[in-house]
C-alpha cells in the first residue's frame, strides 16, 4: 500500500527555520503532483505550496518569499523550507500527492499531518 510520511515538524521562534520533508512509499510507479497544504484550528485547509514532477511550482500569497518546495524524484519525496517563520504559520501541515500505484491506479493521497508550532 502507498503511504506518506511527514517528517520535520516542531516547535520554532518567529523568524526561525524550519524543514518538512514527505516521503511516499509503496509499490510506486511514479509520483506527480506533490503539494503542502495546512489547517488551523477553526480554519479551512488551504493550500500552502505545489510543485510537480517536472519541477513547476506554485505558491500561496501569504508564504511567498519565506518558504521553498523541492523535491526528489527519485525518492518520491517532497520538501518545504520554511524561513522567516510568523505566529500566523502555526498549523497542522499535511502532504499531498497524486501517486500511480503497482496497479497502475492513480489515486490522491493525503499524509497525516505534522504539527509546526510558531511562538513570538
Amino acid at each position: 500500500q502507498v503511504q506518506l510520511m511527514e517528517s520535520g515538524g516542531g516547535l520554532v521562534q518567529a523568524g526561525g527555520s524550519l524543514r518538512l520533508s514527505c516521503a511516499a512509499s509503496g509499490n510506486i510507479v511514479s509520483s506527480n503532483v506533490m503539494a503542502w497544504y495546512r489547517q488551523a484550528p477553526g480554519k479551512q485547509r488551504g493550500l500552502v505550496a505545489r510543485i510537480s514532477r517536472s519541477g513547476s511550482t506554485n505558491y500561496a500569497d501569504s508564504v511567498k518569499g519565506r518558504f521553498t518546495i523541492s523535491r526528489d524524484n527519485a525518492k518520491n519525496t517532497v520538501y518545504l523550507q520554511m524561513n522567516s517563520l510568523k505566529p500566523e504559520d502555526t498549523a497542522v501541515y499535511y502532504c499531498n500527492a497524486i501517486i500511480t500505484g503497482a496497479d497502475y491506479d492513480t489515486r490522491f493521497y493525503w499524509g497525516q499531518g505534522t504539527q509546526v508550532t510558531v511562538s513570538s
